[in-house]
C-alpha cells in the first residue's frame, strides 16, 4: 500500500512526464534489450523502430501517476492491457525485469531530480501496478483454461487453407496440430501468432483479429500485406512473412482469444459497423455471428477503402445485403469508378454526412469503428456531432494504443 507522501511524490513528476516521457520510455527500452535481449522476442520490434511502443508507453505512465491517488478510474485500461499481455503470455517474472529497468532509467534520465524519495515514490507505484497487472491477468488466464477446449500459452496451428481475399488481404485458417478443438471466440476479439523471424533471428509477435464466426474446429485471420519489407525492423515485416513464406501445412504458434473489443452479452439493439482498410477483419467476425442468430435489430455497415480491388470481403458482404432486409450497407472507394458509381458506392473517403438523407440513426444504435487512428478519430467526432452518446461508441485500434478520445 503506497503512503499519502508517496502518492504526493509521484504527482510532482507528471510535469516531468508530459515534458520528457518519451525520453524516459527510450532510454528504458534501451537499457533493457540491451541487458536483457532475449525480451526482444515479446515485444514488437517494428513498433520499437517506429517510436509506437515508446510513445504508448510513455502516456500509460503518465496516466498512471496522473490517477495515482485513485487507479481503480483505469480499470478499462487495464483490462485492455492485461488482454494483451495475456496474449503474448506475458508471466509475473517479466514484470520484475521490467520494473528493475524502469526504475533505473528513472535514475539514469532525471539525474539528481531523481531524489531518494522519488525513487521510493516509483518503486513502491510500480510495484503496486505489477501487482494489480499480475493479479488480473492470472484471472485471465484461468478464464482461458476453464473454457471448454481452453489453453493457455502457445499452441502449435497449422494453416490448413490460405485463401485471397484482395489483392493485399489473405486468410489463414489455422487448426490446432494436436487434433483437438478449440474454445468459441467472442466476435470481435484478436490471437497472437508467433513466428521465428531469421533475418532478427528472432521470435516475433503479432496480434490478428479473428474473421470468422464462433467455431470449434478453427481460427481464420485475415492479414493485409503492409509496406516496409525492406528494412528488418520496419513495420510490414510479419505481414509480408506470412504472405510470401507461410503456406497451407505450416506451423505456427498461437495464443486464446483475447481483447475487449465485444459485443455486450445477448446484444439485441440496432448495430453500426464502420471499418476503414484492413479494419473490417473483427466486424467481419462480429457481423457473421449476429447474422447466424438472426439478430433482430437493423445492422448497418460503412466501410471505407482504396477501390474495389483492395475491399475484402466484398462478395460476402453483397451477398448479405441482398438476403437480409435489415441490413444495409455503404461503401467509400478514394477512387470510385463509374461501375463502383452505378452499383452505389461513394467517391472519397468515408464520411457519414454524406448517408441519404433518409438514413436513421436509432437512438439505441451501438457503434462499432476500427481501422487507422486518423480513420477512428473522424468518425467518432462526426457521430458525437450527430448527436450519438459516447457510451454507445466502441473503437479498436489496431497496433499500441496511442488514441485517446475523450
Amino acid at each position: 500500500m503506497m503512503t499519502t507522501a508517496q502518492k504526493k511524490w509521484i504527482t510532482a513528476t507528471v510535469p516531468v512526464l508530459k515534458e520528457h516521457g518519451v525520453l524516459l520510455t527510450t532510454h528504458f527500452y534501451e537499457r533493457m534489450f540491451k541487458y536483457n535481449p532475449e525480451l526482444k522476442n515479446l515485444f514488437n520490434m517494428g513498433n520499437q523502430r517506429s517510436g509506437k511502443q515508446q510513445t504508448a508507453l510513455a502516456m500509460s505512465v503518465l496516466a498512471y501517476a496522473e490517477n495515482i491517488a485513485n487507479p481503480s478510474v483505469l480499470g478499462s485500461a487495464v483490462n485492455q492491457i492485461g488482454h494483451k499481455h495475456v496474449s503474448l503470455n506475458v508471466q509475473p517474472a517479466q514484470y520484475l525485469l521490467v520494473g528493475h529497468h524502469l526504475i533505473a532509467s528513472i535514475k539514469e534520465v532525471l539525474g539528481d531530480t531523481a531524489t531518494p524519495e522519488i525513487i521510493d515514490a516509483w518503486e513502491a507505484a510500480y510495484g503496486q501496478l505489477a501487482k494489480l497487472m499480475s493479479e488480473h491477468e492470472a484471472t485471465l488466464y484461468k478464464k482461458q483454461i476453464a473454457k471448454p477446449h481452453g489453453w493457455s500459452g502457445w499452441r502449435s496451428f497449422k494453416v490448413g487453407k490460405k485463401v485471397l481475399e484482395s489483392i493485399e488481404i489473405t486468410s489463414f485458417y489455422l487448426y490446432p496440430m494436436d487434433g483437438e478443438k478449440v474454445p468459441l471466440h467472442i466476435p470481435g476479439q484478436y490471437i497472437s501468432v508467433q513466428v521465428f523471424l531469421p533475418e532478427l533471428q528472432l521470435k516475433q509477435a503479432r496480434q490478428y483479429s479473428i474473421s470468422s464466426a464462433p467455431n470449434n474446429e478453427y481460427y481464420r485471420i485475415s492479414i493485409k500485406r503492409e509496406k516496409g519489407a525492406t528494412d528488418i525492423d520496419a513495420d510490414g515485416l510479419i505481414s509480408n512473412y506470412f504472405h510470401d513464406c507461410v503456406n497451407e501445412g505450416d506451423l505456427v504458434d498461437l495464443t486464446p482469444p483475447a481483447g475487449t473489443f465485444v459485443l455486450p452479452a445477448e446484444f439485441q439493439a440496432p448495430l453500426m459497423l464502420i471499418s476503414g482498410g484492413v479494419g473490417l477483419t473483427p466486424l467481419i467476425s462480429i457481423l457473421q455471428s449476429l447474422i447466424d442468430k438472426n439478430h433482430p435489430q437493423p445492422i448497418t455497415w460503412l466501410h471505407g477503402c482504396r477501390n474495389r480491388f483492395v475491399h475484402a470481403f466484398k462478395d460476402y458482404i453483397d451477398y448479405i445485403a441482398e438476403q437480409n432486409v435489415a441490413f444495409e450497407k455503404y461503401v467509400f472507394y478514394n477512387t470510385a469508378t463509374e461501375e463502383d458509381l452505378q452499383e452505389g458506392a461513394f467517391d472519397g473517403y468515408l464520411d457519414i454526412n454524406r448517408l441519404p438523407l433518409s438514413f436513421v440513426f436509432y437512438p439505441d444504435t451501438h457503434y462499432f469503428i476500427c481501422g487507422p487512428a486518423v480513420f477512428i478519430q473522424k468518425q467518432y467526432q462526426d457521430l458525437l456531432a450527430r448527436g450519438v452518446d459516447r457510451s454507445r461508441i466502441f473503437f479498436e485500434e489496431f497496433g499500441p494504443g496511442v488514441l485517446q478520445l475523450d
